[in-house]
């Protein structure tokens, strides 16, 4: 049996070929759109539907096998990487996303002024910039 059906059976998650390809792809790395993973997984089997992709994510995030991220203005977006508490960067220019440790210390990382008395676990961060090649683009452009 695969690691990938390992991981599945693991999380009580049935083993198909759906699931099977979309977490593949999601532990290739990056911050995925929908309709990418949709889209890699239908080179693989040819017939799959966005919507069965879309339940596919939520039931992994669910699950604890991937993580969506939401940058503001931008569609969600889902990676494999989880459980570490760690935060994103993304460029203003052309949206590329890359993971940023844990900011100071032991999650969640940070510390609010106030908890209204929630037990905190987690904290999400998401920071905003310009990456060195839309920058070195503006810099040309100047």
């Amino acid at each position: 049996m695969s690691n990938s059906a390992e991981m599945l059976r693991a999380r009580g998650l049935r083993i198909t070929r759906p699931r099977l390809a979309v977490l593949d792809i999601l532990t290739g790395g990056g911050h995925l759109e929908v309709d990418e993973i949709a889209g890699r997984v239908r080179a693989r089997l040819d017939s799959v539907s966005t919507q069965a992709v879309y339940d596919i994510l939520a039931a992994f995030s669910r699950a604890g096998l991937a993580r969506r991220i939401e940058p503001a203005g931008g569609p969600a977006r889902f990676e494999a990487r989880v459980g570490d508490n760690h935060h994103h960067i993304v460029c203003r220019g052309c949206g590329v996303i890359a993971d940023v440790d844990c900011a100071v210390g032991e999650p969640p990382c940070m510390t609010p002024s106030e908890t209204h008395g929630f037990l905190l676990d987690e904290a999400e961060v998401t920071f905003w910039g310009v990456c060195p090649t839309c920058r070195t683009r503006q810099n040309a452009g100047s």
